[in-house]
Formats: structure tokens, C-alpha cells, sequence
């Protein structure tokens, strides 16, 4: 039996322009595009927009280990975690699980294991609302990196990994200033307990990242799994990045970094925090200013769910150079690419009826509906 719904009267989102019209969807895909229908439900003239793709979020970790000490129930976990993000209209999500633990880490290598099969089974047994991959978040300083890779590196959900160092005077944390406001204030050290820890995760970093960064790129080149770097701040990580064979340039921290991943092929992700807040909660470069240079890709919710849909209408209404289809774009078609995923990410016919009503309330969009595969989830 075909089972068909038209949605009709609404202002769709297609990949380069707006229209007033209706979508046709039959057997999970949409098959039409067209004028006002006089029949369908109606969307009293709110936006269609492609269901959104995140393709780096830390937030499952947060429902599972809501506190110090504290853990919940793996299936619940991520069916709280899905509820959120669906109704954020994520309909594809890539689970950020970590790789690699150190004194800051409150979950080991066992319940990132844990929170792989919670994931796998919801798939399997078709509860949950968006579609649901693994992305893991690789800590190359860390000892125990690569054997915590290998445990989960067959499995079938895993789509991409991340390459990244949070060791003092890398990346994100070129400035040792910046570093001791973050981790000094995250875990309450002294002076003398930060000295002591930053040293020993300069050492970790000087002794695993290079032999644990070559070791996994090999792999993920040889498996067909998306390479990200993370946090690169200068023409030299791009450089590194070009040669491991990295596919997306997560979180670059300068404009100079952004520009060269850019111009390589790269597919240059920020952000969307970054894009509501106007600034880097780390102080370094605006994902606005990325944008109104031409050089962002993709966006990301990172670690609030919501702010990838209010990103996209945010950058469309602030940045002149930057239409509302151009924006959505940088959270559903972009990602969607990025992640290998050519059946999803735009309205056009033959592609998944993975779809978000939206209504704007004081420039807030309010996520009223949301489809995957033409079935309503929220």
C-alpha cells in the first residue's frame, strides 16, 4: 500500500532558492514539488526546511553521565538524547563518543562500548526519531588512544572519527592562558596540581599523538571512514591534515588555518554556538567571520542541540552575503556530503523525505514538525 502525504502552503527551503508551495512525499521520499496544492495538510505558509544533519555532538555523554559519579541507563540515555535532538530537527545525527581518556575524563573505554550498543540496538529496533551514526572523538595525546579505538573501530555505525589535542600550547590551547582559565577553573587545581598536570599531559602528547594520529588515519583511509582534524590553528596543521588525508577541518582556531583547509578541499566546520553567541567561547576566531569570508562549510550544534537550527536562520538574517537557503545549506546539504550521505540533505525529488516545519517567533525558530523517511517523529 503507498502510503502518500502532501504538504501544502508552505515557504520551502530548496537548495538555492524560497518558494511558496507543496511537497509530495510516497514511501519515504519526496516525489514532487510543486504550486499551493488545494488539498494536504496545511503549513499556513511556515518554512520546510531538509531535516538537519549534525555531524559532531558531545551531548549523549551529558544524558548518560549527567553528574560526577552519576550514570544513567544507556537505552534511556539516548532515547532522551534523541528525543532532544530530533526535536531540535535533527534527523541525522552523528554521536560523538570519546577516544582516549585522561585525569579530566569521568567515562572510560568500557561505557563508551556501553553507549555504542545502546545506539545499535535503538537502530535496530526502530526507536529512535532521527538516524543515529558514530563519530569518534579521538584524543591522540592520550596512552590509552589507539587500544580504545580498535575496540570500536569495526563498528558498523562508526562513519567518522576526529583527530584532536587538548594537551597545553596545542590547538585550541596555543595559549597557556587560555588553557589555565579553562582547566583550572573545570577542575578546581591549584597552581602547583595544574603545573603538574599540564606537564604530564605535554609529555602524553609529545610521546602518543603523532605514532596514534598516523596509526588511525591509515585505518579510517583504508575503511571509507571520514577523517576530521580538530582545532587546527596553523598553515602547518593544515599541512599535516592534507597528508593524513583529512576530509573536514572541525573547529579551526585562526582565519589563517580556516582559509588553507578551505582552499584545499577541506570542508572548514564551526560551531553553531559560535554563530548565536557572535564569538568563540574560547577566544578565538568568530564563526561569523568565517562566514562573511567566505571560507565555513558545515556547522554543528557541538554541545547545545538546538543552536544548529537557530545558527542557520541566525547567519541568514545577520550576514548580507549569506541567503536563508545558503545558510541551511551549511546544516543539512553540506554535512550531509561531508558525512558520505547522498541521499539526504535538500528538497528535491528522489531524496529522503527527511523534513522540519519551522515557524519564526521573535527571530526564534520554533520547530513545530518533524519527518524522517516521510514518517512523523516530532
Amino acid at each position: 500500500m503507498t502510503a502518500e502525504t502532501v504538504l501544502t502552503n508552505a515557504r520551502i527551503v530548496l537548495a538555492d532558492d524560497v518558494i511558496t508551495g507543496s511537497i509530495v512525499l510516497r514511501n519515504g521520499k519526496i516525489v514532487e514539488i510543486g504550486d499551493t496544492s488545494a488539498t494536504g495538510e496545511d503549513m499556513d505558509g511556515d518554512y520546510i526546511i531538509p531535516g538537519l544533519v549534525e555531524l559532531h555532538t558531545d551531548h549523549l555523554e551529558n544524558h548518560y553521565a549527567p553528574r560526577p559519579r552519576v550514570r544513567w541507563n544507556p537505552i534511556a540515555s539516548v532515547q532522551a538524547h534523541d528525543a532532544q535532538v530530533a526535536a531540535s530537527g535533527i534527523t541525522t545525527v552523528f554521536d560523538a563518543l570519546r577516544v582516549g581518556t585522561d585525569e579530566q575524563a569521568d567515562m572510560g573505554s568500557a561505557e563508551m562500548k556501553v553507549l555504542a550498543e545502546a545506539i545499535t540496538a535503538g537502530k535496530a529496533a526502530n526507536r529512535l526519531r532521527a538516524d543515529h551514526f558514530i563519530h569518534l572523538r579521538c584524543e591522540v595525546s592520550a596512552p590509552d588512544c589507539l587500544e580504545n579505538f580498535v575496540a570500536l573501530q569495526h563498528d558498523p555505525l562508526v562513519r567518522l572519527a576526529s583527530l584532536m589535542d587538548h594537551a597545553p600550547n596545542q590547538r585550541q590551547f596555543a595559549s597557556f592562558d587560555a588553557y589555565k582559565i579553562y582547566y583550572q577553573g573545570k577542575l578546581k587545581m591549584s597552581d602547583a596540581a595544574l603545573a603538574e598536570f599540564s606537564a604530564r599531559r605535554t609529555h602524553d602528547s609529545e610521546t602518543y599523538a603523532a605514532p596514534h594520529r598516523a596509526a588511525i588515519a591509515a585505518f579510517c583511509r583504508d575503511h571509507g571512514i571520514v577523517l576530521a582534524s580538530h582545532d587546527d590553528a596553523t598553515l602547518g596543521h593544515v599541512d599535516e591534515a592534507i597528508a593524513q588525508g583529512i576530509d573536514v577541518a572541525e573547529f579551526p582556531t585562526t582565519i589563517e588555518a580556516a582559509r588553507a583547509s578551505h582552499e584545499a578541499g577541506l570542508a572548514v566546520l564551526m560551531g553553531a554556538p559560535n554563530v548565536v553567541r557572535g564569538s568563540s567561547h574560547s577566544g578565538n576566531v568568530s564563526a561569523r567571520t568565517l562566514a562573511e569570508a567566505g571560507i565555513l562549510d558545515i556547522l554543528s550544534s557541538d554541545y547545545i542541540p538546538f543552536s544548529l537550527i537557530q545558527a542557520a536562520f541566525t547567519l541568514g538574517d545577520s550576514v548580507d552575503s549569506i541567503s536563508l537557503p545558503h545558510a541551511v545549506r551549511l546544516v543539512t546539504k553540506h554535512p550531509a556530503t561531508a558525512g558520505g550521505l547522498d541521499d539526504r540533505g535538500e528538497i528535491a525529488t528522489g531524496k529522503r523525505a527527511d523534513l522540519v516545519r519551522v515557524r519564526l517567533s521573535d527571530g526564534i525558530p520554533i520547530v513545530r514538525t518533524v519527518w524522517r523517511e516521510g514518517q512523523r517523529v516530532i
